[in-house]
């Protein structure tokens, strides 16, 4: 015998909503004229299996929360904050999807049947939420290759602070000044990404523009001086070593550069305290921190319009003075 052709799930879902629609008239119709058989059907038929739909998804619902839990707390504790988030989610909701499939097996919906309707409809499902699917993409390569984590400080779609949380579709934001932004994921990872407290340690860098006239090796000693009188809040290994550095000629300074290492938390007390170390040492070793300067040539020509200007100048008030005084009398 052939087989017969397969049914899809629309037209499943149309025949029992006709069936349930038959059942409800019948009921209706039966109650009006004080017969109970048809409701007891129809509360055999519709009413009990939605109730027992109803606590399905409820068990379902918890399940997602409890399993969600056990697999994603480990995880956060031994791995990765923002892996566990992720894989919380995850579970949650593919826990969740499952029991939706249930029911509708339950109410005679194949799941197979309704696979096929959303595999005809994502071609046009696919079209009209292209930036959610390049969102979900993104945030599935941000959890592989994980280029931050939470609570790191990133630049990341232009935006710089630190990172609270990485959805599936969305990484949240907080700034400095406590602003919270929420940032597709495809902005994030198809633009630079700068991982500011990615590493325990960061060098501080100040460059400081001294006068010509500075002795050299003065200067030198007092940049040392300064960054010897810090030493207790900055880094120092084998590696990671202060330096004063003479970097060239400016326009009107002799270019230093003092450069120090810090731990990453605190890289902006270092900095305040290294300028001021420097600008003490300075004075005291009396070397001037030179400012722009520009020095103007005139010919002879030039200095005479400025001559025949100043006279001009200094005319001026005298003749007002005299109309004045004409106008008066």
């Amino acid at each position: 015998m052939p087989e017969a052709a397969p049914i899809d799930a629309k037209t499943e879902i149309d025949a029992y909503t006709r069936i349930l629609s038959d059942k409800v008239r019948r009921a209706a119709t039966d109650l009006y004229h004080w017969k109970v058989d048809s409701s007891f059907d129809l509360l055999e038929s519709m009413i009990v299996p939605t109730v027992s739909a109803l606590l399905t998804l409820i068990v379902f619902y918890f399940l997602g929360k409890y399993f969600s839990r056990i697999l994603s707390v480990p995880i956060s504790r031994r791995v990765d904050e923002t892996l566990g988030k992720f894989v919380e989610k995850l579970t949650f909701r593919t826990t969740v999807g499952l029991g939706i499939l249930f029911v509708l097996s339950q109410f005679g919906i194949r799941s197979t049947s309704f696979a096929a309707v959303l595999a005809a409809a994502g071609f046009a499902i696919g079209l009209a939420l292209q930036g959610t699917l390049s969102n979900f993409a993104s945030g599935i390569l941000l959890m592989v290759f994980r280029p931050f984590k939470v609570g790191d400080v990133v630049v990341a779609a232009g935006i710089q602070g630190r990172v609270h949380e990485i959805d599936l579709f969305n990484t949240v934001i907080d700034t400095a000044d406590n602003r919270r932004i929420i940032v597709p994921n495809s902005s994030v990872s198809g633009n630079t990404i700068e991982n500011v407290t990615y590493h325990q340690h960061r060098r501080v860098e100040v460059p400081v523009g001294i006068d010509y006239s500075a002795d050299l090796d003065e200067t030198r000693e007092a940049l040392f001086l300064a960054v010897q009188s810090i030493d207790e809040f900055t880094y120092e290994d084998e590696t990671k070593k202060p330096e004063v550095r003479l970097n060239g000629f400016g326009a009107s300074t002799i270019d230093w550069a003092v450069q120090v290492w810090a731990n990453t938390s605190d890289v902006g007390s270092v900095r305040d305290r290294l300028v001021y170390a420097i600008k003490t040492q300075l004075d005291a070793a009396s070397i001037g921190i030179a400012f722009p300067q520009l020095d103007i040539h005139l010919d002879r020509g030039a200095n005479e319009l400025l001559r025949l200007s100043s006279n001009s100048d200094r005319m001026r008030p005298r003749l007002t003075r005299s109309t004045s005084a004409r106008s008066t009398a």
